[in-house]
């Protein structure tokens, strides 16, 4: 793990006690009927932080010697898009797992979007894999928090988490993973990205790697 990821992630501890706040008002403020937040995200509301996932929230670097092969995935974007890995071939991307009900996911969209917007000149790809929902949930999330890279809507065939699966754990959402210029995952962020700064620099350090 490289020292500028270290570094920012000590300032982590600091936001988790506000985060149940914002869960709260993120949960009252989407107003979609179809998002009741799951027992896992009531969990989180109520002070526990952890427990919507298994894991610690946690950020894992991969270096380049150990990464498995390339991940082959697709699927369908909630405009009714085809979707293929091949169109971001040769393109580092950032690959999100969530769903409209999960108050973590809710937390993490604005900066997940700010992250997008920031590295968009990068020839960076954004895409989202939605695990539960149908395309009218995934769009009205969208809509609510201005989210405006695709998302696929995985709930259905589960196409694109197996393909996830055979190389990587897929925890529970969120989980964040960024794949190299050759579509192999270069690291993961297991729980929500907590701010812009760690998933930005671990964008950056993969983007200056030799393809």
């Amino acid at each position: 793990m490289s020292s500028s990821v270290r570094a920012l992630r000590g300032a982590r501890s600091h936001r988790l006690l506000s985060f149940a706040g914002a869960a709260l008002a993120a949960v009252i403020a989407i107003g979609l009927s179809a998002c009741a937040p799951d027992p896992a995200t009531e969990a989180f509301l109520n002070g526990d932080e952890k427990a919507y996932t298994s894991a610690d929230f946690r950020t894992q670097e991969i270096p380049e010697a150990e990464r498995d092969e390339p991940v082959e995935f697709g699927g369908v974007t909630e405009d009714g898009e085809k979707f293929s890995s091949d169109d971001i071939s040769g393109q580092v991307a950032v690959v999100n797992f969530w769903y409209a009900g999960c108050g973590p996911c809710r937390i993490e969209a604005d900066d997940l979007e700010a992250v997008w917007q920031k590295h968009q000149p990068d020839d960076v790809a954004f895409i989202g894999v939605n695990i539960y929902d149908q395309p009218a949930t995934a769009k009205a999330f969208a809509e609510t928090y201005g989210v405006t890279y695709p998302s696929l809507i995985d709930a259905t065939t589960g196409e694109a988490k197996l393909a996830f699966a055979k190389v990587t754990p897929i925890q529970a959402p969120p989980t964040t993973l960024v794949l190299d210029k050759q579509g192999r995952v270069a690291a993961r962020i297991i729980g929500p990205i907590d701010g812009t700064s760690i998933l930005s620099t671990i964008i950056q350090d993969v983007l200056e790697e030799k393809a």
